[in-house]
């Protein structure tokens, strides 16, 4: 099959993130069984989601990693032009479908270029990890990378996640941690509102401390030119509570995340936050006995990514790529998830993170091609 043709099949499966991947990981296996390689699944405990593994190649150290997630965001409330879910040439040199870029068209690379791979004399093996759940939070990565370390009793060295970034190098990403605050105050008339304690007030002033806590970062010159912005960031992004102006709220929540430049530590800003929250509970008790602050995670932490200019793996994937120049990211991947295994890991796909999520995805046919080129590169250099 050509890469279009599976690019197009891949697209069909209307996988999103939170559902059932079941579909279109038995279709990878299957397709990957045809050349005769044996793939792995890696169910979640409801046994409705499986990650895929497998080495193409021999069982030797320093191998190279290709990983990609198989879900893709929701389409409903967007104004498409096409079909999702049926890939769509339109004659403008671009393919449109949901996933078309993030990242299936990485993936599509990967299996396209999987009859090259097993007809090559690889002294270097290759493995394949496709992952499920990426798009709410990268929560199969952690136990994904893990299988490396524990399943194959070789080592490999690299981790190329192939996120789209026009196949530029990517080596550095902001840890991400998204996250949940209820307070509880107490409910009474509007006019009581300094014999009472009103959770929105107290969510308010919160808020604020989660401001002025990002600019103290900032003025205290902590700072990462690679990224943009180049600081931590703290966004509130929902906030809900109240059921009338002359009402005083007894209970709010806001949502928010915090992403974090690799010199930042997320445990030292949570636990300053921690450490404001118990002290206004002491404060407010004297007040109202019953009121709390209670912070929870919305999903858990997506780590950074701090790879550095020279590591081995940039120096692979600049020859495999052509592409010379670095960036960093502010999005979530499973990158960093495989850092923290061990391997030398970077992002470099085909396509655009610009398209990623929004309506009219698409991904250019010379991308496309030019991952697979890339790919076939790499098993040059793993037949050397």
């Amino acid at each position: 099959m050509t890469v279009e043709k599976i690019l197009e099949k891949l697209v069909s499966f209307s996988v999103f993130g939170g559902e059932s991947n079941l579909e279109i990981i038995h279709w990878i296996k299957k397709y990957i069984a045809s050349f005769g390689v044996t793939a792995n699944l890696c169910y979640n405990k409801e046994k409705n989601k499986a990650s895929l593994h497998c080495r193409i190649g021999p069982s030797v150290n320093d191998g190279v990693i290709l990983s990609g997630h198989t879900d893709v965001v929701p389409v409903q409330g967007q104004d498409w032009d096409t079909d999702p879910f049926i890939l769509t040439d339109k004659g403008d040199g671009k393919l449109y479908g949901r996933g078309s870029s993030d990242m299936k068209g990485f993936i599509a690379c990967c299996l396209a270029a999987l009859p090259n791979m097993v007809k090559a004399d690889l002294k270097t093996p290759i493995y394949f990890a496709f992952s499920y759940d990426e798009e709410i939070g990268c929560l199969a990565g952690p136990e994904l990378a893990k299988i490396f370390n524990e399943f194959y009793p070789e080592n490999p060295k690299y981790a190329i996640i192939g996120e789209p970034s026009r196949l530029e190098p990517i080596v550095g990403q902001k840890g991400i941690y998204i996250l949940e605050t209820y307070v509880c105050g107490s409910a009474g008339h509007s006019s009581r509102i300094k014999q009472e304690v009103s959770a929105i007030h107290e969510s308010m002033r919160l808020i604020l401390w989660l401001e002025n806590k990002m600019n103290a970062l900032i003025a205290e010159n902590r700072l990462d030119d690679r990224f943009y912005p180049p600081h931590s960031t703290i966004h509130i992004g929902m906030v809900h509570g109240g059921i009338a102006p002359n009402v005083i709220a007894d209970k709010a929540h806001f949502y928010w995340d915090l992403r974090t430049i690799p010199m930042d530590c997320v445990d030292t800003i949570m636990n300053e936050f921690e450490a404001h929250c118990r002290q206004r509970e002491r404060e407010l008790q004297v007040i109202f006995p019953d009121f709390s602050i209670k912070t929870v995670e919305n999903h858990p932490p997506v780590p950074h990514l701090d790879t550095k200019a020279d590591a081995d793996v940039v120096k692979l994937i600049q020859r495999i790529s052509g592409k010379s120049k670095l960036n960093t990211v502010s999005y979530a991947s499973e990158v960093g998830q495989f850092a923290n295994e061990g391997f030398q890991s970077a992002i470099c796909g085909p396509g655009d993170i610009a398209q990623a999520h929004r309506p009219n995805e698409f991904i250019e046919k010379e991308q496309l091609q030019l991952g697979l080129d890339m790919l076939d590169r790499l098993v040059d250099e793993l037949s050397a």
